[in-house]
């Protein structure tokens, strides 16, 4: 019997040592130009995954650099991530206000400075303490060049300016897109960085005439068409306009993907016209888009796989 052991004890180092290192996704794009002729509409339509928060699973904490690598062995990925600020003004990453749900910290992130955040741990969302400390904005957009996009995500407090200081700084031009929720917020980082993408809630022709009427002009704007799938009508006129559609599938839509997996419900709200699907469920999605790509033969010039 111990000779059995020893042997299928050497099989499964064997079978260990051809198993290599997990494959990476990764999406890079040149310059900010060839990201607005993607983000554009003036290529041909390849739909992603954003990965709200990062993509955070057992063992992967929400809005962690290790995280977002780890999604990219899933999907090419878009990552959504959150700012806030320390006590010392120092971007961190971070959801909520509070650091108890997702750190070993507790109370208000705003009573840290950066240097006594570095203290704590993250948790991912089990409740398990992870290695892994809260990054800064710099980091992460460094980390990010030539591996991913990003949907940057401002808490309460947090300026545009700082934000754009900190995209110019590690020269994330070409992978950044800067999420705002009102037509003033879109006009003022237009103002602030009239090259720059940005994220705007936009539903319909009033919303696009409103964002063009305080200066935003459509190929800087990506849609974000709201949580629940509007009409296809919808689609059609922000795509005449040039403008890529996010559609957020959080909640009640990952819900009802997850109860109907044969419905194929990620495949069908690409097919009826949103671009990008903002999901918690980055590989159950991903596997759909998987499928849809594959069976529309949809080639990606920006995508490496390493």
């Amino acid at each position: 019997m111990k000779k059995i052991y020893l042997v299928l004890a050497s099989v499964l180092v064997v079978c260990l040592s051809f198993v290599g290192p997990a494959k990476h996704f990764y999406l890079s794009f040149r310059n900010a130009d060839e990201l607005r002729n993607f983000l554009n509409r003036k290529t041909s339509g390849y739909p992603l995954i954003s990965a709200h928060r990062g993509g955070p699973m057992a063992g992967f904490p929400e809005n962690a650099i290790e995280t977002f690598e780890n999604a990219t062995t899933y999907q090419p990925v878009i990552i959504e991530f959150d700012v806030a600020l320390s006590k010392d003004s120092a971007l961190v990453i971070m959801h909520d206000d509070k650091l108890d749900r997702t750190s070993t910290g507790t109370g208000l992130i705003g009573n840290y400075t950066y240097a006594e955040l570095q203290k704590f741990r993250l948790k991912d969302d089990n409740g398990k303490e992870t290695s892994f400390k809260i990054p800064t904005l710099d980091q992460v957009l460094t980390w990010g060049k030539n591996k991913v996009l990003f949907t940057i995500d401002l808490k309460k407090g947090v300026p545009y300016a700082k934000i754009i200081a900190s995209v110019r700084k590690t020269k994330s031009e070409s992978n950044v897109i800067i999420i705002t929720y009102n037509a003033n917020q879109a006009a003022e980082v237009h103002r602030l960085a009239p090259d720059l993408m940005i994220s705007a809630s936009a539903r319909g022709i009033a919303d696009i005439e409103r964002l063009n009427q305080m200066g935003v002009p459509n190929d800087r704007i990506v849609a974000f068409v709201g949580t629940s799938a509007p009409d296809k009508a919808v689609y059609e006129y922000l795509h005449s306009k040039g403008i890529t559609c996010i559609l957020g599938t959080m909640g009640n839509l990952d819900k009802s993907a997850i109860a109907n997996p044969n419905q194929k419900v990620y495949e069908k709200l690409v097919a009826n016209g949103a671009d990008i699907l903002s999901s918690d469920e980055l590989a159950f999605a991903g596997k759909q888009l998987d499928n849809y790509r594959a069976e529309k033969k949809l080639k990606f010039a920006n995508l490496t796989i390493k």
